[in-house]
C-alpha cells in the first residue's frame, strides 16, 4: 500500500464500505511507519465514531500492531491482564489498575498493558506516573517486578510503534477512537488470561470472537448502563470461555452503587487520591466494592473453579489485610 492511498481508503470508508482483514493490517502498518499526516489520521479515526468497527477490521489492526511489537517474553508466569477499553464517557477512577494490585496481593501474577488517558482524566499510565513510576521496556526489570511485587506494567507506546505514532492525534481529538478498542488486544506479552471491560455488548461479541480464535482464557464484562467494567451501578453481563451470564450486584451481596461515587475527579491528582484511598482501606464502600468485584472476576479468569464468592472473599482479604497496598508499594519501589 502506497503512502497516497489513504485517500482511497477514506473514500472507500466514506461510501459505507468496510476494510477486509488484510487492508486493515496494511493501513495499520503504514500508520506505525508514520506515513500519513495527522489530518488524514484524524479523518480515519473519525470514521469509526460514525459506525461500529467490524471484527475483520479489528483483527487486521491487531495483526499489524502485534507483528511490529517489541516482543517481551513473560509467558512462563501465567500472568493475567486486567484492562478496560476506556471511552465509556464515565470518567471513573482507575478501577482496573487498582484491581490489578488487589490480584497481585493474593499472590497471582499480573502483566498490565496500559496508556495515558485519551478520553478520561486518568489512564493507568497517568496514575502510576503520579506515584513516581518510570516506564521501561527492559525485560529483566519487568521480570524482577513481576517476581517481587507480582505486577509488571507495560506502557503501550514503548512496545507498539502504531500506538506511539497516533498519541498526539488521539489526545487532540479527546474522544473515544478505535484505538481504545485495540489496546486490550495488543498486550505485547500476549498473556493467556485476560479480564476485559467493554462499554457495549456489540463490542463484547467482537472481542469474544477474537479471543476464541486466539485460544485465550478470557472474561469480558459490561455493565448494562454503559461502564467498561463491573461498576455495580446496574446489572452486568459476563462472557467467558465457559458461559454468558447476566448478574445483579445484589446477587453477590453488594449494594447498588451510585454513578457519582465512581467519578474519578477533574484532575489526575484527584484520581490518584481515590486510588490511594482504596488501597489504604479508606475509600467509600462503593469505590472499594467496584475494585473488589473486578479483581474477583480477574481471579476467576485464572481459576474458574474457585467460584465467584470465593474469588470475592480472596480479593477482599487482599485489600483488608494490606497485601494489595504492599504489592503496590513494592511495585513502585522497583519501578521508580
Amino acid at each position: 500500500m502506497q503512502n497516497n492511498s489513504m485517500k482511497e481508503i477514506l473514500y472507500k470508508l466514506f461510501e459505507h464500505n468496510s476494510l477486509d482483514r488484510k487492508e486493515a493490517r496494511d493501513v495499520m502498518s503504514n500508520i506505525a511507519s508514520g506515513l500519513y499526516p495527522e489530518s488524514q489520521l484524524a479523518a480515519f479515526m473519525t470514521v469509526f465514531l460514525m459506525r461500529p468497527i467490524t471484527t475483520q477490521e479489528l483483527a487486521g489492526f491487531r495483526d499489524a500492531i502485534l507483528e511490529r511489537r517489541v516482543n517481551i517474553d513473560l509467558k512462563a508466569y501465567n500472568a493475567l491482564d486486567i484492562v478496560g477499553t476506556g471511552g465509556d464517557g464515565k470518567n471513573t477512577f482507575n478501577i482496573s489498575t487498582c484491581a490489578c494490585f488487589v490480584v497481585a496481593g493474593t499472590g497471582y501474577k499480573v502483566v498490565k498493558h496500559g496508556n495515558y488517558g485519551a478520553s478520561s482524566v486518568s489512564g493507568a499510565s497517568n496514575v502510576l506516573e503520579m506515584h513516581g513510576v518510570k516506564f521501561s521496556a527492559d525485560t529483566d526489570k519487568l521480570r524482577r517486578s513481576l517476581e517481587e511485587s507480582n505486577m509488571a506494567y507495560l506502557h503501550a507506546p514503548l512496545f507498539s510503534p502504531a500506538l506511539k505514532s497516533v498519541s498526539g492525534v488521539r489526545k487532540s481529538l479527546g474522544v473515544r477512537t478505535f484505538f481504545n478498542m485495540l489496546g486490550p488486544l495488543v498486550n505485547p506479552v500476549m498473556p493467556h488470561s485476560q479480564l476485559l471491560g467493554v462499554y457495549n455488548l456489540k463490542l463484547a461479541r467482537a472481542y469474544k470472537y477474537l479471543f476464541e480464535e486466539s485460544g485465550q482464557n478470557f472474561t469480558i464484562v459490561n455493565s448494562l448502563d454503559g461502564y467498561d467494567e463491573v461498576s455495580l451501578t446496574s446489572e452486568f453481563k459476563v462472557f467467558s470461555n465457559l458461559s454468558e451470564d447476566i448478574y445483579t450486584p445484589e446477587q453477590f451481596g453488594f449494594k447498588r452503587a451510585q454513578q457519582k461515587a465512581l467519578y474519578g475527579g477533574d484532575t489526575p491528582q484527584e484520581a490518584a487520591k481515590i486510588f490511594d484511598m482504596v488501597l489504604s482501606g479508606q475509600a467509600a464502600e462503593e469505590q472499594s466494592n467496584a475494585v473488589l468485584i473486578n479483581a474477583a472476576f480477574g481471579l476467576l479468569t485464572l481459576e474458574p473453579s474457585m467460584g465467584v464468592d470465593s474469588a470475592i472473599s480472596l480479593a477482599r482479604d487482599s485489600l483488608k489485610s494490606g497485601r494489595a497496598k504492599n504489592a503496590f508499594e513494592k511495585f513502585v519501589s522497583l519501578n521508580s
